[in-house]
């Protein structure tokens, strides 16, 4: 007589134990169901159970029994994805392994501007601990003091400052990687030069975890600003923001370091629903951008940022600016900029676009989108905001908290063909920052060509011949 499913999944379990003992299991079932649920509460799962290795070879030895087993594996970070790329599905199959003890700094390095961590330590603490040394770690997410470094890498996580810095990619050298049959590949490499043969990083980085386990990277670090200063600018048109970038990047350099883009929308939502929020501009505008420039030394920032102002208003670019001198004036700024995702949560439900286009295709591709969505839905409210420095925007259509769900499913779908198609159109991409998960799946097919999506699926197979590695994501 064959063994019962009980029986292996209980046999199963016990060899787990045997690897990362008692610690490494987590047993209670309120924190099982926080691994199996996403922060945002959108997506719902069933894991078989939750391993939390400790070492890189723990890790291996986890991930060598179940590709024994073909038991499939959904990697967890911090939890903090926002396409369900790090939540099981609902079988009961599916074991997490979180990389929340994987929490060593193993080398900090100020001469030669690096720094190796492993997968589970908090992006803030990175950030820490680069600063303990007198350097900076760029990235920079409002999610920093959850998120971890494992999760930045697979996703490519973006955020505020990749204008400057460039996303997760960019900022990092090598990697350490266990590979779904329990192999470990070091690349864990501190150089900038290193021409001996394919690029291996590139593939796990921002692959999902649906090629193998990122365990540890060498991440560049930089000199260290020590000046900030910050404006906030109204402008009648996306043309005209766009001019005031490209001044912008003439005149200052690789000090502007981000240039956040609202519509009048995006700022009159923020004004209801964020309590201690403060508009920075007497008049509406019909977009809004927040600008800032760093640099590592003191002088002559803000004359120059004024200056590139001046220049602006006397080319007719910018309606009205005010510039925030001190700590207190910049984080006004930035507390409105980064208040709308908490305003749209209030105000309603969110049909959410994270896509990437050319800079120079963005007041086309916003009037387009603005009247094809206006046909659809006529009553519509578009709230547009996001990194116009880099091209990626926040396209969201926001609903009406008593949508029913059906109405709501059929409008989501409807308003992601019409907004993904523009996209499309212009060669952009539908996953900018937050990854493709479980939420762009089946889009992705849409707007892939055949080769492409033959080739991912080629790699997949080679390095994932069990194909237990977070099924159901990304292809």
């Amino acid at each position: 007589m064959s063994r019962s499913i009980p029986h292996l999944k209980s046999q199963f379990l016990q060899r787990l134990s045997e690897i990362v003992g008692e610690p490494g299991l987590v047993s209670d079932a309120q924190q099982k169901d926080d691994h199996d649920t996403d922060w945002l509460k959108k997506w719902h799962g069933r894991s078989c159970a939750v391993v939390r290795p400790a070492s890189t070879q723990e890790v291996a030895q986890v991930m060598r029994l179940c590709h024994e087993t073909r038991i499939p594996v959904v990697t967890q970070g911090g939890n903090t994805g926002m396409s369900g790329g790090a939540t099981p599905d609902e079988s009961g199959a599916q074991l997490i392994l979180s990389t929340s003890r994987l929490r060593g700094i193993r080398e900090v390095d100020p001469l030669n501007n690096t720094i190796t961590a492993e997968a589970g330590v908090l992006l803030a603490h990175v950030q820490e601990a680069a600063q303990e040394v007198n350097r900076y770690f760029p990235l920079s997410l409002g999610s920093e003091g959850s998120c971890t470094i494992g999760g930045n890498l697979a996703t490519n996580a973006g955020g505020v400052a990749v204008l400057r810095y460039g996303n997760t990619r960019d900022l990092a050298l090598g990697l350490e990687v266990v590979l779904p049959d329990g192999r470990i590949w070091n690349g864990l490499r501190a150089l900038r030069k290193d021409n001996t043969g394919y690029a291996l990083r590139d593939l796990f980085i921002g692959s999902e975890g649906t090629l193998g386990v990122v365990t540890a990277a060498v991440l560049k670090l930089f000199p260290r600003p020590v000046a900030r200063v910050a404006a906030w600018v109204g402008c009648d048109s996306m043309e005209n923001l766009l001019a005031l970038l490209a001044l912008s990047r003439d005149t200052c350099g690789d000090r502007l370091v981000a240039f956040e883009m609202l519509t009048q929308a995006s700022v009159d939502l923020i004004m209801q629903h964020i309590t201690d929020a403060r508009r920075p501009l007497a008049n509406a505008h019909k977009f809004h951008a927040l600008v800032e420039l760093a640099d590592t030394h003191e002088n002559g920032l803000a004359e120059m940022l004024e200056g590139t102002l001046e220049q602006a208003m006397a080319a007719g670019y910018v309606e009205d600016a005010a510039v925030g001198l001190n700590i207190a004036q910049r984080q006004a700024f930035w507390k409105i900029r980064e208040g709308i995702s908490q305003a749209q949560v209030r105000a309603g439900k969110a049909i959410k676009h994270d896509i990437a286009l050319p800079i120079s295709k963005l007041p086309r591709f916003v009037a387009d989108a603005d009247a094809a969505v206006k046909k659809v839905k006529p009553d519509a409210c578009i709230i547009n905001f996001g990194h116009m420095g880099d091209g990626n925007l926040h396209f969201n259509v926001l609903m009406p908290l008593d949508t029913p769900p059906t109405e709501m499913s059929q409008t989501v779908k409807l308003l992601n063909r019409v907004v993904h198609d523009l996209v499309h159109q212009v060669n952009g991409s539908i996953s900018a920052e937050h990854g493709v998960g479980q939420l762009r799946r089946d889009e992705l097919r849409n707007y892939k060509s055949a080769v492409e999506l033959d080739l991912m699926m080629q790699l997949k197979q080679s390095l994932d011949p069990n194909q237990i590695m977070n099924p159901g994501k990304l292809l």
